[in-house]
């Protein structure tokens, strides 16, 4: 039996140590800094048909979406989601979302591992614009 109790390991991060740039809503914490199992990111932006590229991960992600719409491409399917919906990003399934607008879109997505392991891909909607 441990003597650390729950409360012992708590931890606080302040923004300034996962935030990036100046928005307050974008940076990211990998759960190995905090010996947690998860990877948690904080997207925002304010531009829409501005996104996250297609790209995949060798573990489930989790899209919680916080403001705004998004229309998120997840393997083969199209899902428009919007403030308040959740979405699953099964592991090893290529992904990407975007901002319909109008206005911010905000999201909070949670790797399923202690560390951020990402590999961007290219866009199978976009090769057939080379061949224009």
């Amino acid at each position: 039996m441990s003597n650390e109790s729950g409360s012992d390991r708590a931890v606080r991060v302040p923004r300034e140590v996962w935030g990036s740039g100046r928005d307050p809503w974008h940076g990211h914490i990998e759960g190995a800094q905090i010996d947690a199992g998860i990877t948690v990111l904080f997207y925002a932006n304010d531009t829409p048909g501005k996104g996250p590229k297609w790209h995949v991960h060798p573990y489930d992600e989790l899209f919680v979406i916080r403001r705004g719409r998004a229309l998120f491409t997840i393997g083969d399917r199209k899902i428009e989601a919007e403030e308040g919906d959740v979405l699953l990003g099964p592991r090893d399934v290529p992904h990407k979302f975007h901002n319909l607008g109008p206005g911010r879109l905000e999201t909070v997505d949670v790797h399923h591992s202690p560390r951020w392991i990402q590999t961007d891909l290219p866009d199978p909607e976009l090769e057939g614009d080379a061949d224009m």
